[in-house]
């Protein structure tokens, strides 16, 4: 409670003329939207034939029932001599999609994973590919089994199977984030080896550069069969990857091959091609090439269409994206719920949600004898109440609750942010006290988007009254909602409470602030002239261990600040005694550009005897009496 009086205290330094406003005004809200009156739900949208209540599909797997009996095995049971007789007695081969797939089913699980690789490796007669080995490595990348992920990489490099840069630096990032430094540089190691060692890398670098070469025709093709390139499933990958900025040169590549070599194109060639053609200049040869795929009997591999499918949500591309969706769910390697989820997140999360997109994907789920989840229940609402369609919203929150799913704080902050975008800003703060009655107590994300929604509609005053209500249940603000107020603020020019609306949080109530809600807030101060108080944030971040911003101070101090600012600049720049001559060589530099010489001069004199010795600024004054000011050894980095 003394902590909330502390940041009510200071949200009255913030704006003191809004706390007797705050006294005399009268409630918000105007109008209840009651989520209880209906019983029953029937979508009017004339997308959404499913109702979401009853499934009477039955789930549909097209591999053969052997192979799905290897599936549910592994997936079911744990590792053990009796699970590996079990998979022996049923002596199928499996295939690459379903290895990638049991794989993927099993990257939470790296033991059980790398017990079925080496169990289908060695006993069921499987050749894993490149793409299979890079799989396998990102799921052995961790402390519990790197014993098992270097047996994984000789064996690997025994096969004459090689690490794409994109997996190395996976692995890599996943190495030096746990501080494992030997295994880091054992992996630098054995990479450089694995290029200079690899001829086939040699091969590949010369390929692509007659590809590059010219444009695509009979002298690039003649030049590729004079190569008498001896092809094989990881070349044509190398030879994809280096070509991925090229996609249909990859497209003209993979005909020559199929056509010209006696090469025949295979699950695994067939998935690489599709993964560099995930673009808007190409995703016509994608859907050419995935129908030639199924029509050779071959299927997208469910790690091939994660990664296809968030490349095409990363660009938008969401009717492919769907249409993607739809054709997987019909074949043996289903997306998982988590796929869909994220899908419909991606749909939702745009300015104007496509409705009949979310349909399908909610439809096309349903229809295989699935229930949709809470989170699915989410992206759907969503999407209505981004859109403004508020009452198919109500609608769905009571399906939701005859699913067995009670509304939660990210249900209501969907509708919250929909009213909010929709300016209805009354009914959105209503909401909360809607919420309490229900037994949904508001958490800090829920009244985040509230305080934004006023922000964006340029109602900061409203905004401080929600912040106000908010400390009053005791809700404790944080980095987010403090960047959102400072923004509101700096929207409507006002800088100075922006600053104490800053300052008396970080002391009343002990927040750190992100680094670029200082950085904001430095620049607009430094626009208004408010030295003193930039520098004041400057001492607030060395306090709170961030790295100090010195680019905006040095412009503003050559232009318009005294001998005396740039002084208490570089004091308060320093870490221990002085800063590091790097900081004032850039002062001294731009007082030149600035053309006040003799300033600069006099603010050397002030400095201490190592940075008046040191060669590079004396260079810089050297060359200044020349007639010509600039940083000796080219442009460098402020370095504090």
């Amino acid at each position: 409670m003394n902590r909330s009086k502390a940041i009510l205290a200071s949200l009255r330094l913030a704006n003191s003329l809004l706390w007797t406003r705050l006294s005399s005004t009268r409630p918000i809200c105007t109008r209840v939207t009651h989520f209880s009156l209906l019983s029953s739900f029937t979508p009017s949208y004339h997308s959404c034939t499913s109702h979401f209540l009853i499934n009477t599909h039955n789930q549909r797997l097209c591999f053969s029932t052997q192979a799905k009996s290897i599936v549910d095995l592994v997936i079911a049971y744990d590792w053990s001599d009796d699970l590996e007789n079990k998979l022996d007695e049923l002596n199928t081969k499996l295939t690459h999609e379903t290895v990638i797939y049991i794989l993927k089913k099993l990257d939470k699980d790296p033991p059980k994973a790398y017990n079925f690789f080496n169990w289908v490796c060695e006993e069921n007669g499987f050749r894993p590919s490149s793409s299979v080995y890079s799989m396998m490595l990102r799921i052995l990348v961790n402390k519990e089994s790197l014993k098992h992920f270097w047996i994984t990489i000789r064996k690997m490099k025994e096969e004459k199977c090689y690490i794409d840069e994109e997996t190395y630096l996976s692995i890599l990032g996943v190495l030096k984030k746990a501080k494992m430094a030997t295994d880091v540089s054992a992996l630098n190691h054995f990479y450089d080896r694995m290029i200079e060692e690899n001829a086939m890398d040699g091969v590949a670098r010369n390929v692509v550069k007659v590809i590059l070469g010219g444009e695509w025709g009979k002298k690039v093709e003649k030049e590729l069969e004079e190569m008498k390139i001896e092809v094989s499933d990881n070349l044509v990958i190398r030879i994809f990857k280096e070509l991925r900025n090229y996609p249909l040169k990859v497209v003209r590549f993979f005909h020559w091959v199929g056509e010209c070599s006696g090469y025949e194109h295979n699950t695994i060639t067939y998935n690489a091609t599709l993964r560099v053609l995930t673009r808007h200049d190409s995703i016509e040869e994608f859907w050419s090439v995935f129908d030639v795929m199924k029509k050779a009997g071959h299927e997208m591999d469910i790690d091939t269409y994660i990664k296809v499918s968030r490349q095409l949500q990363k660009c938008r591309m969401m009717e492919d994206a769907v249409k993607l969706f739809e054709l997987m769910m019909d074949c043996p390697y289903k997306p998982s719920v988590q796929d869909c989820n994220l899908l419909l997140k991606s749909i939702s999360s745009s300015d104007s949600p496509n409705l009949d997109l979310v349909f399908r994907v909610a439809k096309k789920y349903e229809s295989m004898g699935n229930f949709l989840s809470k989170a699915m229940y989410d992206g759907i609402h969503r999407s209505l109440t981004s859109v403004g369609n508020f009452d198919e919203a109500e609608k769905i929150m009571k399906v939701m609750k005859n699913a067995g799913y009670e509304p939660d704080n990210i249900t209501y902050s969907q509708l919250v942010f929909g009213l909010c975008k929709a300016r209805r800003l009354d009914e959105a703060s209503e909401l909360l006290d809607e919420m309490e009655a229900n037994g949904c107590v508001p958490d800090i994300k829920t009244w985040t988007i509230l305080i934004q929604g006023h922000c964006a509609a340029n109602e900061v005053d409203k905004a401080l009254m929600c912040f106000a209500k908010m400390m009053e249940t005791n809700c404790d603000a944080d980095a987010d909602l403090l960047d959102v107020l400072v923004k509101g603020f700096l929207c409507q020019n006002r800088v100075t409470g922006a600053y104490e609306l800053l300052m008396g949080l970080v002391e009343k109530a002990r927040l750190r602030p992100w680094q670029a809600t200082y950085k904001t807030l430095i620049e607009k101060l430094l626009g208004v002239s408010k030295l003193e108080e930039a520098m004041g944030l400057v001492r607030l971040m060395k306090k709170q261990n961030y790295p100090p911003y010195p680019e905006p101070f040095i412009q503003y101090i050559s232009k318009f600040g005294s001998l005396q600012d740039a002084s208490d600049f570089l004091k308060v720049l320093s870490v221990k005694e002085y800063p590091s001559s790097s900081a004032y060589l850039h002062v001294f530099q731009s007082f030149f550009n600035e053309g006040r010489h003799s300033e600069a001069k006099d603010l050397l004199y002030k400095c201490p005897h190592h940075i008046r010795n040191d060669s590079k600024i004396s260079a810089l004054f050297g060359s200044a009496k020349r007639g010509k000011a600039t940083v000796p050894s080219g442009k460098e980095s402020t370095q504090v």
